[in-house]
């Protein structure tokens, strides 16, 4: 099983590629709509990678997939051009997901 990343920016592409995650720069609708396809068909990716702004783009099909599908399991990151969020926002999520303070 392995991770995969969507991204509308050659920035965050990069750098999940420095920690081995291979990924797709997409700019419009139809093009998340096609790769979100593409890797949910891969039997190999297990977990998605998506920013926030291309969540945006295509919310219904995303969660149709976390609601009806077993994998993969869709994760909405911030890229670094991401406003809606705070510093800790990361920090809180996996508190309150999981119970453990970073």
């Amino acid at each position: 099983m392995r991770f995969f990343v969507i991204s509308d920016n050659i920035d965050t592409v990069t750098g999940m590629r420095l920690a081995g995650i291979e990924g797709v720069i997409v700019h419009d609708a139809d093009g998340v709509t096609k790769e979100i396809e593409k890797a949910s068909a891969d039997e190999s990716i297990g977990v998605l990678l998506i920013t926030e702004l291309l969540v945006s783009m295509c919310p219904e099909l995303i969660y149709d997939i976390k609601l009806n599908r077993r994998r993969p399991l869709i994760v909405e990151i911030p890229d670094r051009h991401s406003a809606g969020r705070s510093k800790d926002s990361i920090k809180k999520y996996v508190r309150d997901a999981i119970g453990v303070k970073v």
